[in-house]
């Protein structure tokens, strides 16, 4: 899509063809929707300098984009404007109001005081200055690519933060240290041939990123969830955020803004319909003095510790709480004589804990009258799909399986909920 099109579903005709298209009926039949559009003659008029096929696909892209963008931004898509690309690497609304929300307490006061405005560095279709600017704060997004700078702008209008928010066209190694008293910057991690995995190879690269973090005021640097820790700055707090169990990004904090514990964990539930200060957030900080967590045969129930955990490396922090143990200390399952429900990890009432064996597991699953069977492995090369086949559950019970391994050995957990009723 290329700005001239963009742009004319920008204007009072563009936003009535817009309105005009049934998203269910495009969704379903994407041929006959666009072939209307081709024979509307609103369509042609919204630009006559260009072909009616590049505006027909402008439509169709855009109204596509919007249903796709409800799972990521909810109503908020209905009225915002949408690039593939943008879309795809975009951060999900709570947890850009999430960190906007953190932003907005530690304010530099060259920020909060109005005299500066935030820079949002590679700011794509601006989730992040959008979460800002909903906060109050002032903030300047800068972004490479013209059409994502036109994209950005209209949905600061669409969503009414013109007051707070404003684009522009830019390169971001350009900016300078002292440019922004507070900074955020979401190093593009795309290249020619897809995803970038290489932190050295994100646009800005990481050392230039962490630099201007490390010298401004105030500061966050977005990064994939799986980035080395060997990579991240000594000055920064890093904070693992995930949302109903699927992990999303590691966030790095600088300055004013590195509040709290050097190492966290952050759970994040969309599902519950609650905003962060509603209590859909938990945390979990690291503890230097702890030590790691001791290791112990099965107890009564199994934990199962959400993924922003163990990526943050607070295994132990979490097996503290409910004086946990692990199974095996590469292995970040553990176990407890005790249930409490977090939401950072599921438990789960362990019925039986045996070396691995297709036999004695099966006779098993049959023994509790299982037919949902849900596997989760940590450590184990059984394939599950496979195993499912082979238990051949049938009955009107549930169960969990946990496959892992202690030492080089492969060991299962038989599980339940907490609190599920005996079978008879």
């Amino acid at each position: 899509m290329r700005v001239p099109a963009f742009s004319a579903l920008l204007t009072d005709a563009g936003r009535e063809v817009l309105a005009g298209v049934d998203p269910s009926a495009a969704a379903r039949d994407p041929l006959a929707t666009a072939s209307r559009l081709r024979e509307d003659p609103g369509v042609a008029a919204l630009d006559p300098g260009l072909p009616v096929a590049e505006l027909v696909n402008a439509v169709m892209t855009q109204v596509g984009l919007r249903a796709r963008g409800r799972a990521k931004f909810g109503g908020n898509a209905e009225r915002m404007f949408f690039t593939p690309d943008g879309l795809e690497q975009s951060t999900r609304r709570i947890v850009a109001e999430y960190r906007a929300e953190r932003t907005a307490r530690h304010l530099p006061d060259a920020v909060s005081g109005g005299g500066a405005a935030a820079g949002d560095l590679c700011c794509g279709i601006g989730a992040d200055l959008l979460a800002l600017a909903g906060r109050g704060v002032p903030v300047e997004g800068v972004d490479a690519d013209p059409l994502t700078v036109a994209v950005a702008r209209a949905n600061i209008d669409a969503l009414g933060l013109s007051g707070h928010a404003r684009v522009r066209e830019g390169d971001v190694n350009e900016v300078g240290a002292g440019d922004h008293p507070l900074l955020f910057c979401d190093p593009a991690r795309r290249g020619g041939r897809g995803r970038v995995f290489d932190p050295a190879a994100y646009s800005p690269p990481w050392d230039v990123a962490t630099r201007l973090a490390e010298e401004a005021e105030a500061a966050c640097l977005k990064a994939a969830p799986g980035i080395p820790h060997e990579v991240l700055s000594p000055a920064a707090s890093a904070e693992w955020i995930s949302v109903d169990g699927e992990l999303k990004e590691t966030a790095l904090w600088f300055g004013t803004l590195a509040e709290g514990s050097r190492r966290r964990a952050t759970v994040l539930h969309e599902r519950t319909g609650l905003l962060a200060s509603e209590g859909s957030v938990a945390h979990l900080d690291a503890e230097p003095d702890l030590g790691p967590a001791p290791v112990a045969p099965a107890r009564r129930y199994l934990y199962d510790p959400d993924p922003a955990v163990v990526r943050s490396h607070l295994v132990a922090e979490a097996a503290a709480r409910v004086d946990g143990a692990l199974l095996d200390e590469r292995i970040a399952y553990f176990t407890s004589d005790r249930a409490e429900r977090s939401p950072l990890w599921r438990v789960l009432e362990v019925v039986e804990f045996a070396p691995f064996s297709l036999k004695r597991l099966r006779s098993s699953v049959r023994a509790h009258k299982a037919g949902t069977v849900t596997i989760k492995k940590r450590g184990s090369a059984v394939d599950t799909e496979r195993l499912r086949r082979d238990l051949r559950a049938s009955g009107p019970e549930s169960v969990t399986i946990a496959l892992t391994r202690i030492g080089e050995r492969p060991f299962y957990l038989l599980c339940r909920e907490v609190g599920a009723p005996e079978a008879p």
